[in-house]
């Protein structure tokens, strides 16, 4: 499917199966949606509303996402690969697994979100606002971290090797024993016995 949508109210549906490539997304309530295996490409969403959605091994793969709430909303083995989020809200988000790797959150707002084993591979979270996030056993290579704020996060498990603690902001984190060796090495101090 390719025709845009504008204002539709979708408000529950099931939307399992279906595919869209190019479609542009514009005011539509997606609310408790729920969909398994649903596959939008290059696609575009407009002040799209996400609140409550269920997405199971669904794929949005290179799409731009622009002033839609994501509240209360959970991925579950998703695909965002090259997805970009701007001015977006995504209140008590949850994303189990999946693949977010070179997704755009820029400056995004992930207080208190949950990702659990998510691949983030080079995302962008350059200024992103994760205070009290959970990201937990996190695939973080060659994420961009710059400025982030990541004070009271739950990052145990998670790849911290590209993370400069001087950049970013870690008051009240919760590490492991091996990231904290890792970031104490990346502040250039000696860890002996």
């Amino acid at each position: 499917m390719t025709d845009d949508v504008r204002g539709a109210d979708w408000y529950g549906e099931d939307l399992s199966g279906r595919e869209y490539t190019g479609t542009a997304f514009s005011g539509v309530d997606l609310s408790e949606t729920t969909d398994e295996g649903a596959v939008f490409t290059d696609c575009t969403f407009h002040d799209c509303r996400f609140n409550g959605s269920r997405h199971t091994e669904a794929a949005f793969l290179n799409c731009t996402f622009t002033g839609c709430s994501f509240f209360e909303a959970a991925f579950d083995n998703c695909k965002l690969v090259g997805s970009r989020f701007e001015r977006c809200s995504f209140g008590l988000l949850t994303v189990t697994g999946g693949d977010w790797s070179f997704v755009g959150l820029a400056g995004a707002d992930l207080s208190k979100v949950r990702f659990r084993g998510v691949r983030l591979r080079e995302a962008d979270l350059a200024g992103a606002r994760c205070a009290e996030a959970v990201l937990r056993d996190a695939d973080l290579s060659g994420a961009e971290l710059h400025q982030a704020d990541l004070s009271g996060a739950d990052l145990r498990g998670s790849d911290l090797s590209t993370l400069d603690p001087g950049d970013v902001t870690l008051r009240g984190a919760t590490v492991d024993i091996a990231q904290a060796v890792v970031l104490v090495t990346a502040l250039g101090l000696k860890v002996e016995s």
